[in-house]
């Protein structure tokens, strides 16, 4: 028999939610090994003690009904402990296993604390020629047979036939010594509660910097735990990276199902509880915009107008959004210059005869009859072609669905007149949405980014 490591346990979990924090477990299945040799399972359902969701139900087959009687947490506490004595704790995505592992015994007044081993990373460093790393493609790259996905002990067993199926192919050495340099542990602050970093996926979502009052920082990452680690590295890159690794008291972290997702809720919370050291994405007064005129004589050729005048559903000739006024006026002279612009005809420069500009041979003469007010116009919008915004390109709202095949976790971003309405994880949620949009500059240039990505899935919303 061949030994990954001298005793390991496999395990999965099934829960009621993606937040450890908040969501709980329903089922558990293991198998322990000791010196390569499989020693027992342990398979049990788990009353949570909190509803679980249609969508939930239908993804695991855990019904309400089938843990109504089912032992809770603490009653099969002492019994789990013994599964994983001394024992490294292996799972498929195992942060998240651990997350919810360490949240349910921390409700009872236990501290639980693993070395782990993770085998999404196993597999990725074991098979890098390979994009898909969930239990999925592992059950599909090596033909294995599942009778039970979404099940605890089902998916522990294909953990098993993986790692069964790389010793056969690569050898014992070589994914022993894969297995090994992974239990390997990067440093944290003395400050900062190791269990804490060690529940952190490496996936799609945000974390959150807590000081020891106040939110420090927010910030989004496709690999979680990788990208928090890398905040405390000893290199610090900036003064603020260095202060945050003094000040940080607490994480916590809430899980999305991509990369979209996680932009979103970064962008929601930044505004929400102004963190004191983020400084992009902050809640903005009311945005600004240049409109054009149609008319190629009318002075000012440019009016300033504000969010509540825009109409979204047309956006004719709407350049911007700014922030400030101030910032709209510095652009709008900046391209001026750059364009030989009139000043007079953009309601930058008052009076009448030609503009100082112009005097300054920077100007090409629209003020002193040297070029018609058409092709002034027409030079006007090439110039501002950069800040366009464009109208809305759905005929009403429409949903981006991201899936997460690691954790098989599924969102939809619900979106209209490039408004975030609201994400959903089920049906019944699309009544929680919003109903009154708010634009939003960054969504808008989250959307676009992603509407022009190849296998983006949109789906469109009636109703």
């Amino acid at each position: 028999m061949s030994t990954l490591l001298p005793v390991y346990v496999l395990l999965d979990l099934e829960t009621t939610g993606a937040t450890p924090t908040q969501d709980r477990i329903t089922e558990i299945g293991l198998i322990r090994y000791e010196n390569g040799i499989e020693v027992g399972r342990w398979n049990t359902l788990i009353n949570p003690e909190v509803s679980i969701s249609p969508f939930i139900q239908r993804l695991t087959g855990i019904t309400q009904s089938m843990v109504k009687n089912a032992p809770t947490f603490f009653e099969v506490r002492n019994t789990l402990l013994d599964w994983v004595d001394d024992a490294v704790l292996c799972a498929h995505n195992v942060r998240f296993d651990y997350g919810f592992l360490k949240n349910e015994f921390k409700r009872i007044g236990i501290t639980f604390q693993k070395k782990l081993l993770c085998t999404v990373k196993l597999s990725r460093k074991l098979y890098p020629q390979h994009k898909g790393h969930g239990l999925d493609a592992i059950i599909e790259r090596f033909k294995l047979v599942c009778e039970n996905r979404h099940r605890a002990m089902g998916d522990t067993e294909m953990m098993a036939a993986f790692i069964a199926a790389a010793f056969n192919e690569l050898g014992e050495h070589a994914v022993q010594e894969v297995a090994l340099a992974l239990l390997k542990q990067q440093a944290i602050p003395a400050n900062l509660d190791q269990l804490e970093i060690n529940a952190i996926p490496d996936t799609f979502g945000v974390y959150l910097f807590y000081g020891e009052s106040a939110l420090l920082y927010v910030g989004k990452s496709v690999t979680l735990r990788t990208r928090v680690l890398s905040h405390f590295q000893g290199d610090h890159s900036s003064a603020k990276e260095m202060r945050i690794a003094q000040e940080i008291k607490r994480i916590e972290y809430r899980v999305t199902s991509g990369e979209l997702g996680a932009l979103l809720l970064e962008s929601h919370l930044i505004k929400e509880y102004q963190p004191i050291h983020n400084r992009q994405l902050r809640r903005e007064r009311q945005l600004c915009a240049w409109q054009v005129s149609d008319d190629p004589a009318a002075r000012p050729l440019v009016t300033l107008i504000y969010e509540s005048d825009i109409d979204w559903t047309t956006l004719d000739n709407v350049f911007g959004t700014f922030k400030t006024k101030r910032q709209a006026l510095e652009i709008l002279n900046k391209l001026a210059d750059e364009h030989g612009l009139c000043d007079k005809a953009l309601g930058l420069e008052k009076g009448s005869g030609v503009c100082f500009s112009h005097q300054l041979k920077h100007c090409k003469g629209l003020c002193a009859d040297k070029e018609s007010a058409e092709s002034h116009r027409l030079r006007l919008l090439t110039a501002l072609s950069g800040y366009k915004l464009l109208a809305w390109p759905f005929d009403g709202r429409i949903g981006i669905r991201e899936h997460n095949p690691d954790n098989d976790m599924t969102e939809m971003h619900v979106f209209d007149q490039w408004c975030h309405l609201g994400t959903v994880r089920d049906h019944q949620e699309f009544d929680e949405i919003a109903t009154h949009p708010h634009f939003d500059r960054d969504t808008y240039r989250y959307l676009l980014k992603f509407l022009n990505r190849k296998n983006v899935e949109i789906i469109a919303l009636h109703g």
